[in-house]
Formats: structure tokens, C-alpha cells, sequence
């Protein structure tokens, strides 16, 4: 099954420091919903283990993570492979733009590709691409809220 979304979303931070967010893995863990880990393989190599659940489907993807295409602090492609066992896999990629917006501030803007195979393939294209865009939705609310945090002592 093929899915495509697009979407963005205004942070009221400078295009550098969302930028630097969005590469950091300890942030990515604090924002990406079931993320249980992320380890740096390399500068633009990651490796995760996120628990989703997609309709009555639970299942714990392992996978891989690259970032390509970088042009600091304006856009970057990521692309990933994850592998869920019997519930199926994902693999896909998303394209992130940075752009200052006049009124100060930071307009994220993203387009994704992927496939999804397996059991999750079977739940049907409405209940995948609505998990799909809730789970992308509050990634975004959990990053403006990671970067409107006050910064630790």
C-alpha cells in the first residue's frame, strides 16, 4: 500500500535551531509518539525502535534511518526502513523544509512517500493514513513543545 502526506506547521523558533532539533537524536526520541530508542550509527545514519499500533495491529518496528539531501538550516531528506515482524513493514521517506516566516519564526513544512506491507497493509488505506497523520500531527506538537521548553539547568 502507498501513502503520501503533506503537512506543516509554524515553530516560533530560528530556521538554525529547528534545524538542529530535527538531527538531534535525543530530541527525535523525546518527540516521535512509542520511540523506545535511537542510537547514531554515523553523522547521517540512525537506528530506532518505535511501538505503534494501527487499529487493533501493535507491533514494534526496528529499523534504520538516513538523512540525505542536507542543505543546513533549509531542508533535508529522511528515509527509513522499518521491519515489524508479522504486522508488516514500512519503509518511505519524507522531505523537510525550513523557511523563515516574515512575523518571525520557523514554517516546517514536510511531503512523505511510503509503502506499508503486511498485516498493516490489510487494515485498509482510511485507517493507515489517519494513524499516519495523528502520529505526524503530534511528533509536530511534541517538537513546538520541546522547543518552547525553557532550557534545562
Amino acid at each position: 500500500m502507498a501513502l503520501e502526506m503533506t503537512g506543516q506547521c509554524a515553530i516560533a523558533c530560528p530556521r538554525e535551531r529547528v534545524y538542529a532539533a530535527l538531527n538531534d537524536e535525543a530530541v527525535l526520541k523525546a518527540c516521535i509518539a512509542g520511540c523506545e530508542e535511537i542510537e547514531r550509527l554515523s553523522d547521517d545514519t540512525m537506528r530506532a525502535a518505535v511501538v505503534a499500533k494501527v487499529g487493533p495491529v501493535k507491533a514494534k518496528f526496528r529499523g534504520k534511518v538516513t538523512l540525505s539531501d542536507r542543505e543546513p538550516p533549509s531542508r533535508y531528506r529522511i528515509t527509513g526502513e522499518g521491519d515489524g515482524g508479522i504486522a508488516g513493514f514500512a519503509k518511505g521517506s519524507a522531505l523537510v523544509t525550513l523557511a523563515d516566516l516574515p512575523e518571525g519564526g520557523t514554517r516546517l513544512s514536510y511531503q512523505v512517500e511510503a509503502q506499508i506491507g503486511g498485516k498493516l497493509a490489510q487494515l485498509g488505506q482510511r485507517l493507515v493514513a489517519g494513524t499516519a497523520k495523528q502520529q505526524a500531527d503530534l511528533f509536530f506538537a511534541n517538537l513546538v513543545r520541546y522547543l518552547d521548553a525553557p532550557p534545562a539547568e
